[in-house]
Parts: structure tokens; C-alpha cells; sequence
């Protein structure tokens, strides 16, 4: 069972047929998947899923911050599973192909106090950004 899905039981989510396969789509390392994405693959496993399905089970899922909105270069949003992981995001200029990194460091401590202009920062949302192999 994936870690989200074990987790959505967890929380006690009704598990539908049309949830369950979205949620298996999500499964695994570097997935950032557009809605659109999403929906095909549900698809393939479970024909009869609509658009609307997916958009509101992702929906549910955002809300429920099991699953984080990642928006770059105003693209499509994409969809990653790996809320409960600390890490940030490599994206490729060219093509937007997104990979999770965990760099070494606190980007909290990076920002120095006379930059915070007062605020409490709580968490700070960092992007590489280059170009992926098959781009380079």
C-alpha cells in the first residue's frame, strides 16, 4: 500500500474506487502530475472516472494537505504527494519537468533578520531552477 494511501486510511477517508485509483496514481518519488495527467492515468485503470472526479478528489486532497499544489512559471498546477516530506523542488526551465531535492541546510536561516522585516517566518518554499539532461 502506498504511503498515502495508508495515510488517507488513517485518517478514516472514505475510500472509493474513483479516490483509491487516484490516489495510487499519485504513488511514488518525483510525481507532479497536471490534473489532466492525473485523470488519463486514472483512466487507464478505471475508465469510467471523469475529469470532475479527479478535480474534486484532488481538491479534497489539497484541503486535506495530503497532497501539495506546486505551481511554477505559470504552468498547470501539478499535484505531489509527498506533502509529509520536507524537501523542494529542481524544475527545468525548458521542458517544467519538477524532481524533489533535499538539500542540506536551513533556507530559514538563510534570510537574515534585518530581511524579515518583523514577520515570524514559519517556512520557507525554495526553487531550483536549470536545465534537465534532455534539455541541456
Amino acid at each position: 500500500m502506498s504511503d498515502l494511501l495508508r495515510r488517507l486510511r488513517g485518517r478514516g477517508w472514505r475510500m472509493t474506487s474513483q479516490r483509491r485509483v487516484v490516489a495510487e496514481v499519485l504513488d511514488g518519488d518525483h510525481v507532479h502530475l497536471t490534473a489532466d495527467e492525473v485523470h488519463a492515468r486514472a483512466a487507464e485503470r478505471l475508465p469510467e472516472i471523469s475529469r470532475a472526479t479527479v478535480y474534486n478528489t484532488l481538491g479534497e486532497l489539497v484541503t486535506l494537505r495530503e497532497v501539495t499544489e506546486v505551481s511554477t512559471d505559470g504552468r498547470a498546477k501539478r499535484y505531489d504527494p509527498n506533502a509529509h516530506h520536507p524537501h523542494q523542488h529542481l524544475v527545468c526551465s525548458s521542458c517544467g519537468t519538477i524532481r524533489d531535492v533535499h538539500p542540506t541546510g536551513d533556507p530559514l536561516a538563510a534570510l537574515p533578520t534585518e530581511e524579515r522585516f518583523g514577520f515570524t517566518v514559519s517556512e520557507a518554499e525554495v526553487t531550483y531552477r536549470g536545465l534537465c539532461p534532455t534539455c541541456a
